[in-house]
């Protein structure tokens, strides 16, 4: 009875300590316009093009592990047709310290007059460097575009930081 007592005290504490390991990720970015940005005609439809792009991103009210994230550069594919987008994309997040998250995300934006208006879709991190190395987590994200190409996206979800290890 003692031994079952102990087991599931300790069961208990070990679930208790894995779920207080997540937190809570959101923040705001505000990206400029895409440069470079490839356009290809797929040549099935006239309104039908693929489009590789890059583009730059500064971050406000997010952090990670309290240190705050500044910026992120983000490469995205998209498949685009008169009326949508599907997208996705590679991006390298980096913090105030020097330390980088890798995210990688997929969505689908709305386009009016050739242009994007909305984009939503999910988000996970992949990986990291310093600080942000191992880290885990996943999350959704929606966003506007203005007229001259830059947009803001809000963006939350959850996260864990890999606890670290020393090697001798």
């Amino acid at each position: 009875m003692r031994m079952t007592c102990v087991l599931t005290l300790a069961f208990v504490s070990l679930v208790a300590a894995a779920s207080s390991a997540q937190t809570k990720f959101s923040g705001t970015q505000q990206c400029a316009k895409n440069d470079p940005e490839y356009t290809v005609p797929v040549g099935d439809r006239a309104d039908h093009v693929m489009v590789l792009a890059k583009d730059k991103c500064t971050w406000t009210q997010a952090e990670i592990g309290g240190v705050q994230v500044k910026d992120e550069d983000d490469t995205i594919v998209s498949d685009v047709s008169a009326k949508g987008s599907r997208d996705r994309g590679i991006g390298v997040m980096v913090l105030t310290s020097g330390d980088k998250a890798f995210i990688q995300f997929q969505g689908t934006g709305a386009i009016k007059d050739n242009k994007p208006v909305t984009g939503e879709g999910t988000w996970s991190f992949t990986g990291g460097t310093g600080k942000a190395k191992g880290i885990k987590g996943k999350g959704t994200y929606k966003g506007k575009f203005n007229p001259d190409g830059t947009a803001t996206f809000d963006i939350e979800g959850d996260y864990q930081l890999m606890a670290a290890t020393t090697s001798k």
